[in-house]
C-alpha cells in the first residue's frame, strides 16, 4: 500500500460518531469534497493534518496510519495474555496487556510469537531460598547474545536487561512467577513455564 492512510478508517471512524462529512470538514477546516474524496480514495489527506484528523475522530495517530483502530476489548485482563515487542534496531523491550499498536524508531513491531525452548536456548532454573536463580549457557558475544530475560507473574513482569560479553543470569521471586522468557538477537524469543507446572 503507498497510501499513508486509508478512506475506510476515516469513513468509519467519522459514522461511529455520527459525523456526517461536512460535519468533519467544518471541525478540520476543509471542504466536505476533501474529506469524500480521501474517504473514496481519490485524494490523501495532506500529512499535516494526520494529527487533527487522529484527534478529531478520537483514534492515536499511530492506529490512524496503521488502517486499524484498537480498542480494548480485554476485559477479563490476565497477564499470561501479555505481549512482548522487541524493536530490531534499539533493542528497546516494550510490554502489553493487551492489544497495541506498537512502534520504536519509525517502524510498527509486531508481538512477538515465543517458541518452547530448544537445546541451544535452554534455561537453568534452581530454587536458592525464595528466589529462583535462571542461567543459560549461550554465547554472549557481541554479534549473538540473550537479550533479556522476562518473569511473568500473577500480577506483573520483571524484565532484566542482559549485556553483550555479559553473564546470562538473573533472580526472580519465586510467588506468582507463571512463565519465563528469554530473547536471543538471533533467534528470537523462547518461553519456559515455571518448574512444578
Amino acid at each position: 500500500m503507498n497510501q499513508y492512510v486509508t478512506g475506510a478508517i476515516i469513513k468509519k471512524l467519522r459514522e461511529r460518531k455520527d459525523l456526517t462529512q461536512a460535519d468533519l470538514a467544518e471541525r478540520l477546516h476543509v471542504s466536505d469534497k476533501a474529506i469524500s474524496k480521501w474517504e473514496t480514495g481519490k485524494g490523501y489527506p495532506d500529512i499535516t493534518m494526520i494529527e487533527p484528523i487522529a484527534e478529531t475522530l478520537g483514534i492515536s495517530v499511530a492506529e490512524l496510519l496503521s488502517g486499524s483502530n484498537v480498542t480494548n476489548c480485554n476485559r477479563s485482563f490476565h497477564m499470561l495474555r501479555s505481549k512482548l515487542y522487541v524493536c530490531p534496531i534499539c533493542g528497546n523491550v516494550i510490554f502489553a496487556t493487551g492489544e497495541a499498536v506498537i512502534s520504536c524508531c519509525g517502524i510498527s513491531l509486531p508481538p512477538m510469537e515465543a517458541e518452547d525452548t530448544d537445546a541451544s536456548h535452554d534455561v537453568k532454573i534452581e530454587s536458592v531460598e525464595d528466589e529462583y536463580y535462571v542461567s543459560a549457557d549461550h554465547e554472549m558475544s557481541k554479534e549473538h547474545y540473550l537479550s533479556f530475560f522476562a518473569a511473568v507473574y500473577d500480577d506483573r513482569i520483571q524484565i532484566v536487561k542482559l549485556y553483550q560479553e555479559g553473564n546470562a543470569e538473573a533472580r526472580f521471586k519465586i510467588g506468582g512467577l507463571r512463565m519465563l522468557y528469554v530473547y536471543c538477537n538471533r533467534h528470537g524469543l523462547f518461553q519456559k513455564i515455571r518448574p512444578g507446572r
